[in-house]
């Protein structure tokens, strides 16, 4: 992998004089120029061109009642599900449950229902299992709401929403509502669809305010991305105080990338008597993504840096991370006036305007997207073979923001395919990035590439 990040710096910068001596880079009056430009695109084809790999993470279970036997599945026709839902899990192209999915499935499954606490890593297959979960307990010939899911963003909750119909395909008489800013139902409408899918303040506004939806006939409840809830205002309140309107039977499923304790606080107050899923901290890195970084004396060599791996990016999209709005349109604004071709999305733009670009995205039409932390989540887009982080993630008091660092990279690297990740560093960050490295312990100083901007 090192050879890799000389090369796709190198290439633009130095003189076509490379030697790569151990793990030091150093310029000499060597022609070597050709046969580093073969090596490294080789690399580069191989990283991004593999097959989905199987998780090596470890997963610790806790059980609410430790005398239980503890079951696991290493095959879908082992958990006895409707044929309806089989073959929508097949032409998901799901072949056998992930790690998390192995454990996770037999009690989300259960008769009766068990409440559960889950960590699962980005891409890992979490959304499925529990929207599996809704779908096996939703009975089509009631035409009220009994599943109910929340999500912290417009894009996650619409993400859910798209697995449920590629799952349900075949469960002709279910359907899917989102409870999301922007869906006007009037006060009064019957809401006669199964699966409502939303962010807090929308689902709480057609709970108590709109009574269009009535929690005491929820059978699932589903909380996602819960260290992101109790991070954004207001989220976590307006969630519990959902949460205590559903009945005692209902079941409660809650999941996170990643649980400091103001999280496991959160997660046990609002899931009474839960089964629980964790990954050991070491572990919490994704093994099957690169990561870089290229140190820059300021914004403007972060910049050319960047353009330098916009040009080397000849497969898959690529996402480019900033820290706020401000550093995402200029940045924008600096590559397309150089010609390049990319897109903005960030939290000021209407729902509709995210909706259409993240859609172009999606579907290749676009190849390089700048964004701020609003597409650090959970946004799976299968063809991104390369993250950018042109901004570190960092907290108010100015301290590396680990959850996010994690997220955003996790845009990479989704369900055990191959990703790099490139972080572009000012000297007075460079910190920062340490403290990352440290915080994630599985990456070590061996697997990054230093090198810098020339004078």
């Amino acid at each position: 992998m090192f050879l890799l990040g000389i090369y796709l710096y190198s290439f633009f910068f130095f003189p076509p004089h490379i030697l790569l001596d151990g793990s030091v880079n150093r310029i000499e009056e060597d022609d070597e120029d050709d046969v580093v430009d073969l090596a490294a695109n080789s690399l580069l084809n191989k990283l991004i061109r593999q097959s989905l790999v199987e998780s090596s993470h470890r997963v610790e279970v806790l059980q609410k009642d430790p005398s239980s036997p503890l079951y696991s599945v290493k095959t879908f026709e082992e958990l006895r599900l409707k044929e309806e839902l089989l073959k929508g899990i097949y032409a998901m192209g799901f072949n056998r449950p992930s790690k998390i999915q192995e454990m996770a499935l037999p009690m989300m499954l259960a008769h009766p229902p068990q409440n559960l606490i889950a960590q699962s890593q980005s891409g890992t297959g979490k959304t499925a299992a529990f929207v599996l979960a809704m779908l096996s307990r939703v009975n089509a010939l009631k035409l009220f709401p009994q599943c109910l899911c929340l999500a912290p963003t417009y894009e996650l909750a619409l993400q859910t929403g798209r697995v449920v119909e590629r799952m349900g395909k075949f469960c002709v008489d279910v359907q899917v509502m989102y409870a999301i800013r922007g869906n006007r139902i009037p006060r009064g409408t019957d809401v006669t669809k199964q699966i409502v899918i939303g962010t807090p303040g929308t689902v709480l506004d057609w709970c108590f305010k709109r009574k269009l939806i009535d929690l005491t006939k929820i059978r699932v409840f589903v909380l996602d991305e819960a260290d992101v809830m109790i991070d954004t205002q207001g989220f976590a309140d307006q969630s519990i105080r959902i949460q205590r309107a559903l009945p005692s039977e209902c079941q409660m499923l809650l999941f996170s990338a990643t649980f400091e304790d103001s999280v496991w606080q959160f997660a046990e107050r609002i899931i009474p008597d839960p089964n629980v899923i964790k990954l050991r901290k070491e572990e919490l890195t994704l093994n099957n993504i690169r990561q870089y970084y290229v140190l820059c004396g300021n914004r403007k060599d972060k910049y050319q840096a960047l353009c330098n791996i916009y040009g080397g990016i000849t497969i898959g999209q690529a996402i480019i991370f900033c820290q706020t709005r401000r550093n995402a349109k200029w940045l924008t604004v600096e590559m397309m006036q150089d010609g390049h071709q990319v897109s903005l999305l960030s939290g000021e733009l209407t729902v509709d305007q995210r909706a259409s670009i993240i859609q172009r995205f999606r579907d290749g039409k676009e190849k390089v997207l700048i964004t701020t932390n609003v597409c650090a989540r959970g946004i799976d887009v299968k063809q991104v073979t390369i993250v950018v982080n042109f901004d570190l993630p960092v907290n108010q008091a100015e301290e590396p923001d680990y959850e996010t660092y994690l997220h955003r990279i996790g845009r990479t690297g989704r369900f055990g395919k191959k990703g790099l990740a490139f972080n572009m560093i000012e000297v007075d960050k460079l910190p920062l990035l340490m403290k990352i490295q440290d915080h994630f312990s599985e990456w070590h100083p061996s697997q990054s590439a230093l090198w810098t901007c020339p004078r």
